[in-house]
């Protein structure tokens, strides 16, 4: 299992204290808390460094390239949270000077065949003892997806993200894929389909036909995050299929092949290109790492429920699948337990032997969707830099949450408003 360690990055200062700092990184793995507060830190920290890991194990890099605060800087700046590195300056950046005066960043990460320690301006990686290596396949879904239904032209604009206009030319690859046919939405009973000659995806209801840019925004939020994931937990899915983990002689092999397609001077690029795509084709991806910014956006609470189903069906369908989700809704919570507690439910019915309850359970969260409670783990952040791990209740996320209890916080304001309303009566 992966983990990470973090201190003194941008919104989180103490950071984990429990388990000597360290964050498990499990197959589905939730942070929460107030805007602001370094979710969405810590999962472009795990984007960055699970990339990282895997162009070393392709051979993409040598490992001293890495070992460069400049080029771990740039690295963070895909992600636009370069800033946050305390201790080292880009000369070229005077507005966050005062980085200079704040106790330097430490980052540690432990991955299955790499670690990766940063602290201030000096990095170290060493390999792991790690005997088997899922590629991954790596996908970070930001909260501006809705943008990528507007315009093709990102890289034009000034400022625009480079998670974004990265996943633009993937979700313009996917769209095209779908070539005429239809793809169900896991809301509203909805379909989505193309159209060619209009250049854009279509919304078909059981009444109405819409472009997508003129449906609501939460169709338009969802619409690029069911197809990208479905794409991809399928892509991944035939790879698993037919292939299993690197092991380590493989990621050897591997880096060597690579290594000598780089290092042969009678190559032009175009044609290192294809050698490199011929490698890689013989070492397929066979894990798909979905990091995703608040699912539950511009979304009723039915059809919150709906697209994590789906998130949780892609995430079960190959092994080393992981889904990484930041969120603000108490809905996402409680479906997460729901999910634990079907597949608890599910145990049960196989070990009574009553399969008849089955299709019951079924209706109500389908068995694709289910988690073991020991695959999930709830991080919540506070305001204060530090961050903590949710409990649990016989195996179930426990309801003693941020989330929950400002739910109960509005309920005991409601209470308040009656009692004083009472005193006039």
């Amino acid at each position: 299992m992966s983990k990470i360690r973090v201190k003194n990055f941008g919104p989180i200062k103490e950071g984990y204290t429990d388990n000597d700092g360290w964050i498990d990184i499990k197959k589905v793995t939730l942070f929460i808390g107030n805007q602001g507060t370094g979710k969405s830190t810590l999962a472009k920290l795990i984007s960055t460094f699970t990339w990282m890991e895997k162009a070393l194990i392709r051979g993409d890099y040598p490992l001293v390239h890495f070992e460069r605060i400049e080029v771990f800087y740039d690295l963070l700046s895909y992600h636009n949270i370069h800033t946050y590195l305390q201790g080292f300056r880009n000369p070229q950046i005077e507005l966050f000077s005062d980085n200079d005066n704040k106790p330097p960043t430490e980052l540690h990460y432990v991955g299955e065949s790499y670690q990766i320690t940063v602290k201030g301006t000096r990095i170290d990686i060493e390999k792991s003892n790690g005997q088997n290596y899922h590629l991954p396949q790596i996908v970070y879904i930001p909260a501006e997806r809705n943008l990528l239904n507007f315009t093709y032209e990102y890289r034009r604009a000034r400022r625009v993200p480079e998670t974004l206009i990265d996943l633009q030319v993937s979700y313009r690859e996917i769209i095209k894929s779908i070539n005429g046919g239809a793809i169900k939405l896991p809301i509203n009973g909805l379909d989505i389909t193309y159209n060619k000659n209009l250049d854009t995806l279509i919304v078909r209801g059981q009444d109405y036909v819409v472009d997508l840019l003129a449906a609501s925004s939460g169709i338009q939020s969802v619409v690029p995050l069911f197809l990208i994931s479905l794409y991809f937990a399928n892509s991944v899915q035939s790879s698993s299929e037919s292939r299993q983990p690197m092991n380590s002689e493989e990621l050897e092999r591997f880096k060597t092949d690579v290594a000598a397609i780089h290092a042969n001077a009678d190559l032009t690029d175009d044609q290192k290109k294809a050698a490199l795509s011929v490698v890689a084709a013989k070492y397929n991806k066979t894990a798909f790492v979905n990091i995703v910014e608040e699912p539950e956006q511009n979304l009723f609470p039915s059809s919150q429920w709906n697209i994590l189903k789906s998130l949780l069906e892609f995430n079960n369908m190959s092994q080393g699948n992981k889904l990484i989700m930041t969120s603000h809704s108490p809905y996402v919570m409680n479906a997460l337990m729901l999910a634990v507690k079907a597949r608890n439910v599910y145990q049960t019915i196989h070990n009574c032997g009553k399969s008849e309850l089955l299709k019951s359970i079924e209706g109500i969260v389908p068995s694709k969707s289910i988690i073991n409670a020991d695959d999930l783990v709830i991080y919540e952040l506070n305001e204060s830099g530090g961050l903590s791990k949710l409990g649990d209740y016989k195996g179930l996320p426990s309801d003693d949450n941020y989330l929950n209890n400002l739910l109960e916080e509005s309920n005991n304001m409601y209470s308040q408003l009656l009692r004083i309303e009472d005193q006039c009566r």
